[in-house]
């Protein structure tokens, strides 16, 4: 049952990314805003569900490294093996206003983000540990974010013909709002038989939580994404990465951390927060190369990945 539970949610998953894709590049094209600012908003956002839920209640629940897992494994997750893999099977376009002001907000996030995770760097004798105050920097920064976000509003880009448009506004937001439901419920079947899979066949438990909870939950992003890459869509699979890795950051465990209090940093040490930060320079740094993300910077993302993943389970 559990494999059979497995197919099916692959399939409605992979659907209802395809739905999701096309209704957002629809609503974006109604709308005359740029596909950008929908992949950095209701698609990265709505995406990001499974990751909000699981550090919402591993916080609440005192369990730091859970939370820490669920943050840094998914933005690691997002670009080496996700923007990776969509890059591989079709070469990511990247647009001069991406190199120029997303990429770099992302950097800037994730940079921060590293900083307030190495107190001990700066003061040895203090541990490394995540506040509240820590959490609202974070929120602060993620007002650039929001600002930058508002700014897009006023960018207008040039409608196509009304043939080109496969939804209207209406439908376009009731299929976004369904598919992304979808999304998210289809991942959780697919966490779940995951797990029930690898304990019927005595897996450990730390392969079980990186595979089943980091990459299972990042399984709505990588669907999107690679579904975006394949239809030629690379603002919606650009922006659902950067907007997802942002919000990450910034709310998924910034916001729990103002609500419930300082964390202790345990299980993460320099090297997670090293690749954390690789992650986003390489991506900015192979995106303004030659405006393309190519296969040979795909499959060097993808190399780190797994020599990133074989150090954590070995």
């Amino acid at each position: 049952m559990a494999v059979l539970f497995l197919i099916i949610g692959f399939i409605v998953i992979i659907k209802a990314s395809d739905i999701l894709v096309d209704a957002s590049s629809s609503l974006a094209m109604r709308l005359g805003v740029p596909k950008m600012l929908i992949a950095l908003t209701i698609v990265a956002f709505g995406t990001c569900a499974p990751e909000v839920a699981i550090s919402f209640r591993s916080v609440g629940l005192g369990n730091s490294e859970m939370a820490l897992a669920n943050v840094i494994g998914s933005c690691i997750v997002n670009v080496f093996l996700i923007i990776g893999i969509a890059s591989f099977i079709r070469p990511i376009k990247v647009k001069h206003m991406t190199i120029k002001k997303e990429l770099p907000i992302l950097f800037l996030v994730t940079t921060c983000f590293a900083i307030l995770m190495l107190d001990s760097m700066f003061n040895p004798l203090t541990a490394n540990t995540f506040s509240r105050s820590d959490g609202l920097i974070l929120m602060l920064v993620f007002m650039i974010f929001v600002l930058y976000l508002v700014n897009m509003l006023k960018r207008k880009e040039d409608e196509k013909a009304e043939k080109d448009i496969k939804y209207p506004t209406f439908l376009s937001l009731i299929l976004i709002a369904v598919a992304i439901l979808l999304i998210i419920y289809s991942s959780d079947i697919i966490v779940n038989s995951v797990t029930e899979i690898a304990l019927a066949l005595n897996v450990s438990d730390k392969i079980i939580t990186m595979i089943a909870v980091v990459i299972g939950t990042s399984l709505p992003e990588m669907v999107m994404t690679v579904t975006s890459a394949k239809k030629g869509e690379f603002d919606m699979a650009l922006g659902n990465i950067i907007g997802t890795n942002i919000f990450n950051i910034c709310i998924v465990l910034g916001l729990p951390i103002v609500i419930y209090g300082d964390m202790a940093l345990t299980g993460f040490g320099v090297v997670d927060i090293l690749i954390l930060f690789l992650s986003s320079f390489l991506l900015f740094w192979f995106a303004r190369s030659e405006k393309t993300i190519n296969r040979k910077e795909a499959i060097i993302m993808l190399a780190i990945f797994a020599f990133y993943y074989a150090y954590l389970i070995i």
